[in-house]
């Protein structure tokens, strides 16, 4: 049985550190019978209108499949300005009400020492959204300022370490009970 998680990265930026993170976080993975696939298309969804909330627009609904199928999410975002990203927010926004967070194991990767007030807001929302925040599994793993791709990131004994207890504490969050959601 392999465990499917959606990863969403607050950052646009194809050098982000965040995208970097979960990358790393990619390849760490097999190890938890866990398959992580990073959701891509944030920055193609329109901004969010609650009078369209029940648009038929096919990124809203492909962002909505992505997070349905996931047995949980793991999100990795800059702080900009002391807050969360507006691609990370502007998401969330979309599936406030329609409830694909709703009781979903979630775990917020952390690449700045720098970013604890983005963080914690980040969990406050999504614990508002009614998911379930595995605390064990939000980490941070501060490669700001550091020229690293995801190699480094996994060859580091330090950082795999931090990703590997993460992603054991993420996937041992997830139930079994629901054979359809395993595969």
């Amino acid at each position: 049985m392999t465990f499917h998680i959606t990863a969403l990265c607050g950052s646009l930026r194809q050098a982000s550190i965040n995208r970097t993170l979960l990358n790393a976080a990619r390849q760490v993975a097999s190890s938890h019978n866990a398959t992580i696939h990073l959701f891509d298309g944030l920055g193609h969804l329109p901004i969010f209108n609650p009078d369209n909330e029940d648009t038929d627009d096919g990124n809203v609904a492909a962002f909505r499949a992505a997070l349905r199928r996931a047995d949980a999410v793991l999100i990795a975002s800059p702080e900009y300005a002391h807050g969360v990203t507006g691609v990370i927010k502007n998401a969330l926004d979309w599936v406030v009400a329609s409830g694909e967070f709703m009781q979903k194991p979630v775990a917020c990767l952390n690449a700045s020492g720098r970013a604890t007030i983005a963080q914690a807001a980040l969990i406050e929302t999504i614990s508002t959204m009614d998911a379930r925040i595995v605390t064990d599994a939000c980490i941070t793993i501060p490669l700001n300022g550091k020229n690293v791709d995801v190699d480094d990131v996994v060859q580091d004994t330090s950082s795999r370490d931090l990703l590997d207890r993460a992603l054991g504490n993420l996937t041992a969050a997830i139930p079994t009970d629901d054979i359809s959601k395993v595969i």
